[in-house]
């Protein structure tokens, strides 16, 4: 089968070579899958570099969410035939940037009917990530106001629509105009070009003064500087990643005075420690797909020969919506 496999560190067009491989075959508790669509993701980028928090031994196939179609299932595995369309994670190293990848049994869901196969791909991460994060930590209320910082990439505009399905009023941060169309269509009532307009003078006009109830930032850095200078009293700050690559030191005692709180989340945790968490959540996701109110805006279906260029315009912020890669 063809793989990208990374045979050294660097940008993803150094780092990745296309290879025929030896199909992989499923360990216990693991699933053979053809790849029908695969994601780009962040973590894809960094994985790449050799900076993620994971790093598998080169070489390794990267991808690290997909949708697929089981074809074999390993040693004590059930609930699962061949044929069946499923989501979730690919296991390091047969990732999901070649034509099969491996998968964690207890970690795939069946593909919601209503996405094709590109718009399930990215189901997973971003909407599990945006639901732990609005709801479990920050417990957005309907009516309050939600600041979505990078709201028109893979990340942020999925925070986007769960921050609309949960009646609350978003404000999206984007970085140039070509972005701002495409924040309104994921449903954003304001919108910020922060490469042309002041984040934080604009958030205190439209809310009046009151600032941002919650504010969902993936990007770090002076995102999240701005983000301390216009959360509302008793406001809760979600950091989800750091994307600018600059990793800030929070003032604590700013968050003192001005009462607000700091979340962190790490969302791959509660795959480890609370999965029957994650089983609720994508119910929860699953029935607002079905009602229309969430999905997927893929703005680009590449082949597999795309991946390095995908993944280094990915890196260099240059991608909105999500990218998806079919073999």
């Amino acid at each position: 089968m063809k793989a990208w496999r990374a045979v050294r560190h660097g940008q993803p067009e150094d780092a990745l070579e296309l290879a025929e491989v030896p199909r992989p075959e499923p360990g216990a508790g693991q699933l053979l899958v053809r790849v029908r669509a695969a994601a780009a993701n962040f973590p894809d980028y960094l994985l790449c570099l050799g900076t993620y928090q994971a790093r598998p031994a080169l070489p390794f196939t990267p991808g690290v969410e997909l949708c697929g179609e089981v074809v074999a299932a390993g040693p004590d595995v059930t609930g699962f035939a061949a044929g069946d369309r499923v989501i979730g994670a690919a296991v390091f190293p047969a990732g999901a940037f070649a034509e099969y990848a491996v998968m964690h049994a207890a970690r795939s869901f069946p593909a919601p009917a209503g996405l094709d196969d590109a718009e399930a791909a990215p189901f997973l991460v971003t909407y599990q990530t945006g639901w732990f994060g609005l709801h479990r930590k920050a417990r957005l209320q309907a009516g309050e106001t939600l600041l979505v910082h990078a709201a028109a990439g893979g990340v942020g505009s999925g925070a986007v629509q769960l921050g609309k399905a949960a009646g609350a009023r978003v404000i999206g941060v984007v970085g140039g105009p070509s972005k701002v169309a495409l924040a309104r269509e994921l449903g954003a009532d304001v919108v910020i070009d922060r490469s042309a307009q002041d984040v934080v003078a604009v958030v205190k006009e439209v809310t009046a003064g009151k600032g941002a109830d919650v504010v969902y930032d993936p990007v770090g850095g002076d995102s999240f500087r701005k983000s301390t200078k216009c959360i509302a009293f008793e406001g809760r700050i979600v950091v989800v990643g750091f994307a600018s690559g600059d990793i800030p030191q929070a003032a604590l005692n700013h968050a003192l005075v001005k009462n607000y709180d700091i979340l962190g989340l790490h969302w791959g945790l509660y795959e480890q420690l609370r999965p029957d968490l994650i089983r609720a959540c994508q119910r929860e996701l699953t029935g607002l797909v079905a009602a229309g109110q969430i999905r997927p805006l893929v703005t680009e279906r590449l082949p597999l020969s795309g991946v390095p260029d995908g993944l280094r315009r990915l890196g260099a912020g240059m991608t909105t919506g999500r990218l998806v890669f079919q073999p």
